[in-house]
């Protein structure tokens, strides 16, 4: 694979370079480049922002609102929005549902969910882990009883992320409790204001709030809320799963990690004294892990191409999923091992103020730095843990 730009590419990548110096304030790219927590303003107000350019949705067919971009401009806005420390876009809704919505929902329901979702005016969150039932989807519980022109919902949601500020959520539920396990479940997507819905914050080893429990209290939903048929809502599940797990890989935001870790290595001195990034061992630890992020990249190309051409991400998703899962990782570790002592401070503030009491010789790239560590110790686990994506590649892809 040729990876070397065009000239018609290096154009997009300086208008896409213009843009963001232009609409990105230096609020935001801060905030960005020390991992702070955004408002649920901030994150809406730059989709809003991206709309407006006409940007909204770059993956989305034209006839949606998408850009028409093919896979390689595609890659480089998310690769230069990363590099500029632009907000992330809200995955949730712009990369997984609205996928499966365009595929197959209603015009009825493209209609009304749609414009939302591509605007920033609708916030999406994903119901699918369970307490019995992470890795394990089909093993879901929370059940939808059909009365009428309704489906009387009861049952529990787990981790899920930033459901605190989300208008909307898309839920696995169990319609058929005597089928066989994936067969007996079906797609619904739920108003987040619904009477019965209750929201229970899980608080984070750092302090944050991230990640929620959703309960669900006779929550009654409209039959008209149902993706595709009942009872086939495992076909639309994988379709998604297939898209969070490209998403995963995050090779964007892992470059600009990797850009940052070589600052800071260049910055921070060694046991000799001298710039870390002098030290040969450290040196080839970086080295390692950029090696590992171009193949990852490469093969992200590959398989986003793919989809470029109307075929739905494959088991080839997994292997994006647990190298891009162990990548972020791995720079989670040496940006701390780089930081030193620093890296062990800590100082619990959502929203990431310059902390009272705090030299200026403190860093600020190792704001809660231990943290982030900590937290990335998750990125093996959802969307599928590394061992359930092993099985997947073992029989699908090697025949075991």
């Amino acid at each position: 694979m040729n990876i070397q730009y065009t000239e018609e590419q290096l154009a997009f990548r300086d208008e896409i370079r213009e843009f963001l110096r232009n609409s990105l304030s230096g609020e935001l790219r801060d905030k960005g480049f020390r991992e702070a927590v955004l408002t649920r303003d901030e994150r809406l107000g730059w989709q809003r922002t991206l709309y407006e350019r006409g940007w909204g949705a770059p993956a989305w067919p034209v006839e949606y609102g998408g850009t028409g971009w093919n896979a390689i401009q595609r890659h480089i806005f998310e690769e230069e929005c990363a590099l500029a420390y632009a907000p992330e876009q809200l995955s949730f809704g712009i990369k997984m549902v609205a996928p499966v919505i365009q595929k197959y929902a209603t015009q009825e329901q493209k209609d009304r969910y749609l414009p939302g979702i591509i605007s920033g005016t609708d916030w999406w969150c994903q119901g699918y882990s369970e307490p019995g039932a992470g890795s394990d989807l089909a093993a879901v519980k929370t059940s939808a009883v059909r009365q009428g022109d309704h489906y009387l919902v009861n049952g529990q949601k787990t981790w899920t992320t930033l459901a605190q500020h989300a208008d909307r959520i898309f839920c696995l539920v169990r319609t058929d409790p005597d089928a066989r396990k994936q067969a007996g479940i079906s797609f619904l997507l739920i108003d987040m204001k619904s009477p019965g819905i209750t929201v229970r914050p899980i608080i984070m080893l750092d302090g944050g709030h991230e990640v929620n429990e959703v309960w669900f209290d006779d929550v009654q939903v409209p039959v008209q809320n149902l993706i595709g048929e009942e009872n086939k809502g495992w076909t639309y599940a994988k379709y998604l799963l297939g898209h969070e797990r490209t998403n995963i890989a995050r090779v964007g935001r892992s470059k600009a990690a990797l850009k940052r870790l070589k600052t800071i290595a260049a910055r921070q001195p060694g046991n000799d004294g001298q710039p870390l990034i002098r030290d040969p061992r450290f040196r080839d630890r970086i080295a390692m892990v950029e090696l590992e992020l171009l193949a990852l990249e490469i093969t992200n190309l590959k398989l986003v191409a793919a989809d470029g051409q109307q075929r739905a991400p494959g088991p080839e998703a997994s292997i994006l999923k647990i190298k891009g899962s162990e990548i972020q990782q791995v720079l989670t570790e040496l940006t701390a091992a780089a930081l030193g002592p620093y890296a062990a401070a800590h100082v619990h503030d959502p929203q990431h103020h310059e902390p009272e009491g705090i030299s200026d010789a403190f860093p600020a790239d190792c704001y809660n730095m231990a943290g982030h560590y900590f937290n990335y110790r998750k990125t093996t686990i959802y969307g599928g843990s590394s061992e359930i994506q092993k099985t997947i590649i073992c029989k699908t892809i090697l025949g075991l």
